[in-house]
């Protein structure tokens, strides 16, 4: 048989989140390696999801999301983030965030096409470039704030540099870019021209003061910014798909069209309870989840320090890294699994964040659970003997 894998499949693998799930669902433990978050629904989105299913929203919508959805998100953008567009022609609702940025970068990047990529960094992003055949770039990001070098970023542009990508607050670390960072970003895109693509989906998961910027809503470089967003993660939706992206309508048209290809629309009722969310929920609800979540962040740095683990404190987002330089094994993977094995504790080695050996002595925790699970897994955490 002379039929074979395409040559792309070659740069896809199963992402080492979802083995850790695996794992972790032999044994019975607790998960604390997969996003799942698992903490609930607003009552206010499960009942218009209902009310839409009722009133016959169960059809194709327009490939870039019902009107309501769209307008929402535009209101959004403008009240929360100081970005201005278009509902009708610059916002295109997709299958979750990665759905989002994977029409993106098959709408504006061409194989070869390079693009730069902080790490650590998401597997996703990764996956998304290799799969449409870009080259990713890496820029290291350096604990214990994660910055970066403004020499080594320009180091890695070249003449193939087509964009690069900038997630905040970030999913492993939960670094949250600042102005000065983003502006002097903003300067190498002019200067070398290239786009910005943002993944914000967790600006409202903020610690200690902290606040989220957008980087579309810096003018100079608002024509070139693909801002990428989603409610997976805040309303607890991640099984629903519901993201999007927002740019200019140039940039906008293609991604809607490849969205159309590849999903056809967003599920129906789900934009629009999602939209009523948006629309409805109160100040208030964004506050309390931030609040919440820091006490489960609190929580679970203090147990790891226990358990001879130091973390990283995040400033925004739900997940920790931490130091497992203590932990037997060679490498992250072996270092997940001897804790897996004597903890029932599940967490992502921190090679599934890097290209190279500096992920060797991390793992990534994910506190997105509901308290009486995080207390759970705390306590066992904390009884580890090694």
């Amino acid at each position: 048989m002379t039929t074979s894998l395409s040559k792309r499949s070659k740069f896809i693998e199963k992402a080492e989140i979802r083995t850790m799930t695996v794992e972790c669902e032999k044994v019975g433990g607790i998960n604390l390696a997969q996003g799942v978050c698992d903490t609930g629904t607003p009552q206010i989105i499960l009942d218009n999801v209902n009310y839409a299913m009722k009133q016959g929203i169960n059809t194709y919508t327009r490939h870039d999301g019902l009107q309501i959805i769209r307008e929402a998100i535009a209101k959004k953008l403008l009240r929360d983030n100081s970005i201005s567009v278009d509902p009708e022609t610059e916002i295109v609702v997709s299958a979750g965030s990665t759905g989002a940025f994977y029409c993106a970068c098959f709408a504006l990047l061409d194989p070869g096409d390079e693009v730069l990529l902080f790490e650590p960094y998401y597997g996703y992003h990764l996956n998304t470039l290799e799969a449409c055949e870009a080259i990713p770039a890496f820029v290291t990001l350096r604990p214990p704030d994660w910055s970066f070098s403004v020499k080594e970023l320009e180091k890695a542009i070249t003449s193939r540099t087509k964009g690069i990508m900038i997630c905040t607050p970030s999913n492993p670390c939960g670094k949250i870019f600042s102005r000065e960072e983003l502006l002097k970003i903003a300067e190498l895109a002019i200067k070398h021209d290239f786009f910005i693509f943002t993944d914000e989906i967790y600006e409202y998961i903020l610690y200690d003061g902290a606040k989220h910027i957008s980087p579309g809503s810096i003018k100079e470089i608002a024509d070139r910014v693909v801002t990428i967003g989603g409610y997976s993660k805040t309303y607890s939706i991640t099984g629903w798909r519901i993201g999007f992206a927002a740019c200019r309508a140039k940039w906008a048209e293609m991604i809607g069209y490849l969205n159309d290809l590849v999903y056809v629309c967003a599920p129906a009722p789900l934009q629009y309870g999602v939209a009523k969310g948006i629309d409805e929920l109160p100040k208030s609800f964004y506050d309390n989840l931030a609040l919440e979540y820091k006490k489960k962040r609190d929580m679970i740095c203090n147990s790891l320090r226990k358990a001879g683990m130091p973390p990283w404190v995040p400033a925004g987002s739900y997940y920790v890294l931490v130091d497992a330089s203590k932990l037997p094994g060679k490498t992250s993977k072996a270092k997940a699994m001897f804790l897996l094995e004597k903890t029932g504790v599940a967490a992502v080695p921190g090679d599934a964040f890097y290209h190279g050996t500096e992920g060797d002595n991390i793992l990534r925790f994910c506190y997105a659970k509901t308290t009486e699970v995080l207390e759970k897994a705390s306590k066992k955490l904390e009884e580890l003997d090694f």
